[in-house]
């Protein structure tokens, strides 16, 4: 039994080396067979690799927000713009008081924080800059109260952040992400210093620790003052020229989110005298369900590359069992010879299926090459963490010599049904 094992090693690692032999003495035709393979693998490492990156980056992301934050908001997300639909601009404004409320009531809420941001012609009119002229690169400008660093998971460096005497008071005190403070003032120290809002004179009280970019937006390029101040400022934002307030909150215990979500919920639509068979008017942003959505939609970027990547591996089969076939008729007289000298069918099918995947196999790993080169290519250019996981490297290999052995056995068992007479005869 162990000399029969080691007979089939030996005729393995012999029907391996005539493949390699077969593809390199047809170099050219072995390279535009190989093609297809290659394309579909090489499409599915950097698919996943991108995939993965691009999840891991996002879910990174929503950590560093909080992955409890429940904010609540006149629309609905919308992403990439976009009309906001009648139905949700007949909606009532949430209030300072609906926010205010919900602090007072909502036991299970941590901190309840209230956010107004600038969008539209009034951001885009913003002037940020220094009694020296250094301007600002347009960061978020949003008026808020002391709870909105709890609530969005953001941490003091330097100075200190708002207490309720700088809503109260109506303020001129500011807080500034690094980016903006960088653009601001360099290298220098921005707490104390004077900051010009579209004119009026804000003094810096407080510097954000480093969150870095989400979603295409960087996180610390931001500028928060208290929202008794922003009204002042900007009375058309409070009227109904905004989006209105957004009110951000978190749980005390992190395991009852959604116990205090409801909670929220239930006080808002009591609010705004909601019946029970009427919907929300309003809407409602978690962290969790947004990066659900998003993993949602790299599932489907992922699922249309794979289509386009199963449909370059079937070209690329079709390509190795017409080869297999030109291979089968050309080398008909050297079947016979073997089937004269005692081979039997199952030898001349394995030496062609052997052949077949050792091909596609060689194109596997020529794709697997191409598809992590892509990937480093764009990890380093576009700075974007590309990472193809092991799996995906396996399944890459795997389904390539999957390939060669679906597309190789017919070839391979019209090779072993030849007639050795009449394939001694042929010319």
């Amino acid at each position: 039994m162990a000399s029969r094992k080691a007979g089939f090693r030996g005729i393995g690692s012999e029907n391996v080396k005539f493949a390699f032999r077969a593809m390199v003495a047809q170099k050219l035709r072995s390279f535009l067979t190989l093609l297809g393979i290659v394309a579909g693998v090489a499409t599915v490492i950097a698919m996943v690799s991108f995939v993965s990156g691009f999840n891991d980056a996002v879910t990174d992301s929503f950590s560093s927000f909080g992955t409890t934050l429940v904010q609540f908001q006149k629309y609905e997300p919308r992403f990439g713009g976009g009309r906001i639909p009648e139905d949700q601009k007949r909606r009532r404004d949430l209030t300072i008081e609906d926010a205010e409320a919900l602090k007072q009531t909502a036991t299970l809420a941590a901190a309840v924080s209230q956010e107004r941001y600038l969008f539209g012609n009034d951001a885009a009119n913003l002037s940020i800059k220094t009694p020296e002229g250094q301007e600002g690169n347009n960061p978020t400008f949003v008026g808020t109260n002391p709870d909105y660093a709890p609530s969005n998971n953001s941490f003091i460096q330097d100075g200190r952040f708002f207490v309720d005497a700088d809503v109260t008071h109506t303020a001129r005190t500011c807080v500034v992400g690094p980016m903006t403070a960088e653009a601001l003032f360099g290298k220098r120290d921005p707490i104390g210093r004077t900051v010009l809002v579209n004119g009026v004179a804000f003094s810096v009280i407080g510097l954000l620790e480093k969150k870095g970019s989400f979603l295409g937006g960087d996180a610390d390029n931001i500028l928060l003052i208290p929202i008794s101040t922003f009204d002042e400022m900007f009375p058309q934002v409070k009227n109904g020229g905004g989006d209105t307030i957004h009110i951000a909150t978190v749980p005390k215990d992190p395991k009852r989110m959604y116990e205090m979500m409801d909670q929220e919920v239930a006080i808002l639509r009591a609010r705004r005298g909601l019946r029970a068979s009427q919907p929300n008017d309003f809407a409602i942003f978690t962290s969790e369900a947004q990066l659900k959505t998003f993993q949602q939609i790299t599932g489907g970027i992922a699922g249309a590359m794979i289509l386009i990547a199963a449909i370059a591996l079937l070209v690329g089969g079709v390509g190795v069992m017409n080869i297999m076939l030109v291979s089968v008729t050309e080398r008909t007289r050297e079947i016979g010879v073997r089937k004269a000298l005692g081979a039997t069918r199952r030898d001349i099918a394995m030496q062609f299926l052997v052949e077949a995947i050792s091909l596609t196999g060689v194109g596997g790993a020529v794709g697997i090459a191409v598809g992590l080169g892509i990937a480093m290519l764009v990890r380093l250019v576009f700075e974007f963490p590309a990472a193809a996981p092991l799996w995906s490297i396996v399944l890459g290999f795997g389904v390539s010599t999957a390939v060669g052995l679906i597309f190789g056995l017919w070839p391979a068992l019209k090779a072993a049904k030849q007639d050795p007479i009449e394939a001694l005869r042929y010319e």
